[in-house]
């Protein structure tokens, strides 16, 4: 069977080396082709490929025989797994099956394993045959039907949008001089003092609104700075009504329908010593990975952000950039912060809460932040804050961000707690790993063991990285449409399952991508776009084998987190009482 020559010229292409192979894709004939050991193969997808994956009933195979021609060699298909079994991702090609050595740069652009690819958002391939490991070692092939049986033709996906944050435009001298100030203000824990200008919670909150204040000169002012005064009582406050204050930056949305619906990025700039002090304001407590590194990637937001919303006419959505207190005396700030929210008439979008995200010390580094997600009281892990997880992941990429599945690390708390118990979307970040001589301790040396949260312990690459993925998400989601609403799965012991949703008008929206995946999996893919609102049937789909999301995209390539489809409940049959 005759083919095209696998090494034909390609007016674009994209080389990447996977296990000792090297890939080459053309962007204008759609052929993909590998080279080993001299022999060629390829894999023909023609324009099918649109969308980011060449899919598996358009492939033909084939194999340079002696003659120069292709011919078919179902043999080799087990061996080098080339069917279809690549994606290509902001310009690079990858295969399934494979561990390739990761190459290129951060957000997308360097490549992991072939699990990390699998899941991403794209138009998916359903029906195919995928091999792998079980813990004990033995071989696991999975042999599934295809859903729909007829084939599914694919998605185009619109591109993201344009005009992403430069890593170079990120500011870590001005994150590490704030750091610095912070720590300068010797012990910075809530109940310390509100009134020293050199030491204490006040000298903190001063520092803090001097830099939100620069930040709204500079970039003409529309970022407004707010020291939100109030009192908590708590267990770690004596049991006794004490004085708290948060320092916000808002920065109001254009959009009419929009601009009551605000994200949050967070860190506490409260500190504090060992538990056995933790209501001593005389200990000092420099605290500069708990939590000024927050502070610091909350408010270089804001400076970026407010840059970017200057330069291009404002984000739809209101941006909140804020340095909260009373954290360590029982997330006390934040539990003020969501009503102040509420009273305010803002709808939380999201919000991302950055606490202990300076330090990356291990080999390597930098590393992937840590992402916490909690899965909330709804079945099947799908909480708003997990589809806020899966949004930032997709933004930032996973070479960036490490999603974890669970609210909180073992035993611990934060910010995005009181926001999450809410019903609200919120995520924490937090370093890859911890270093416990360097938090909730007063300074010392024991044994000759350093102990202290002190500057020198940061790593302001990491810290770089982390206020950009930050960023990026904000703006993105700042950008996007409102998300769904009343979301529902039909299609009980019935063939074809029934999407439906509802959206209010929205001139600034192309449509909706109707979202799938394995239960087993846990990213979305994209299995069809549509216009409007309303329901969607899809043919000889199980409602059995996936779970269903429904977003909302604008015109702008930004899109809405997934609104979850919820399913009819029906109670088994029982015996009659």
């Amino acid at each position: 069977m005759q083919g095209q020559s696998a090494d034909a010229e390609c007016s674009e292409e994209y080389y990447t080396t996977l296990v000792n192979r090297e890939f080459r894709a053309s962007a204008s004939t759609r052929t993909y082709s590998a080279v080993r050991g001299g022999q060629a193969m390829a894999v023909k997808g023609a324009d099918r490929s649109l969308g980011g994956t060449v899919h598996r009933q358009d492939c033909l195979c084939y194999r340079r025989n002696p003659s120069g021609s292709l011919y078919t060699t179902p043999e080799d298909l087990d061996a080098f797994r080339l069917e279809c079994g690549r994606w290509r991702i902001r310009g690079v090609v990858t295969e399934m099956g494979l561990v390739p050595k990761t190459i290129g740069m951060r957000g997308g652009a360097a490549i992991f394993a072939a699990a990390f690819m699998l899941g991403g958002v794209s138009g998916g391939v359903a029906g195919q045959t995928t091999t792998g490991q079980t813990a004990s070692g033995q071989k696991m092939v999975s042999h599934d039907p295809a859903e729909p049986l007829s084939g599914k033709l694919p998605v185009k996906i619109a591109a993201r949008p344009t005009g992403r944050i430069a890593r170079k435009t990120v500011d870590e001298k001005g994150m590490r001089s704030l750091i610095s100030e912070l720590v300068g203000c010797g012990t910075r824990l809530t109940l310390s003092s509100w009134d020293d200008p050199k030491r204490g919670a006040g000298c903190a909150r001063d520092h803090i609104k001097a830099r939100l204040d620069s930040i709204s000169a500079s970039t003409g002012g529309k970022l407004q700075v707010v020291v939100d005064k109030f009192e908590m009582t708590a267990e770690r406050t004596g049991g006794k009504a004490v004085p708290l204050e948060n320092v916000y930056g808002i920065l109001p949305g254009t959009d009419e329908k929009l601009s009551k619906t605000i994200f949050v990025v967070s860190g506490h700039f409260d500190s504090m010593p060992s538990f056995k002090d933790i209501m001593d304001p005389t200990k000092d407590a420099p605290g500069a990975d708990d939590d000024a590194s927050g502070v610091a990637v909350s408010m270089e937001c804001a400076r970026l952000l407010s840059k970017y919303a200057q330069a291009h006419g404002g984000l739809r959505s209101t941006l909140l950039f804020a340095a909260v207190s009373g954290e360590e005396q029982g997330l006390l700030g934040s539990t003020h912060m969501v009503e102040w929210i509420k009273q305010q008439g803002y709808t939380v979008g999201g919000m991302l809460d950055d606490d202990i995200v300076g330090a990356d010390m291990a080999p390597g580094a930098p590393h992937r932040v840590r992402l916490f997600s909690g899965n909330g009281d709804l079945d099947d892990a799908d909480s708003p804050a997990r589809e806020l997880a899966r949004a930032v992941e997709e933004i930032d990429g996973r070479t960036s961000v490490r999603m974890v599945f669970r609210q909180d690390r073992y035993g611990r708390g934060g910010d995005h707690y009181p926001f999450y118990k809410a019903g609200m979307p919120a995520v924490r970040f937090t370093e890859p790993l911890e270093d416990y001589n360097h938090e909730h301790q007063t300074p010392r040396t024991e044994n000759g063991v350093e102990y202290g949260d002190y500057e020198k312990y940061l790593n302001f690459a990491f810290m770089g990285n982390v206020a950009l993925d930050n960023a990026e998400a904000l703006r993105e989601l700042a950008m996007a449409p409102v998300p769904p609403t009343k979301s529902r799965l039909g299609g009980a012991v019935k063939p074809d399952a029934v999407v439906s949703w509802e959206a209010e008008d929205d001139a600034e929206r192309t449509g909706f991508e109707i979202l799938w995946r394995e239960t087993t999996e846990a990213r979305w893919q994209v299995f069809e776009f549509v216009e409007k609102a309303g329901e969607t049937v899809l043919k000889s789909v199980s409602t059995d084998n996936h779970f269903f999301a429904v977003r909302a995209v604008g015109k702008n390539g930004a899109r809405s987190i997934a609104a979850p489809t919820e399913m009819e409940r029906r109670a088994p049959p029982g015996p009659t009482k």
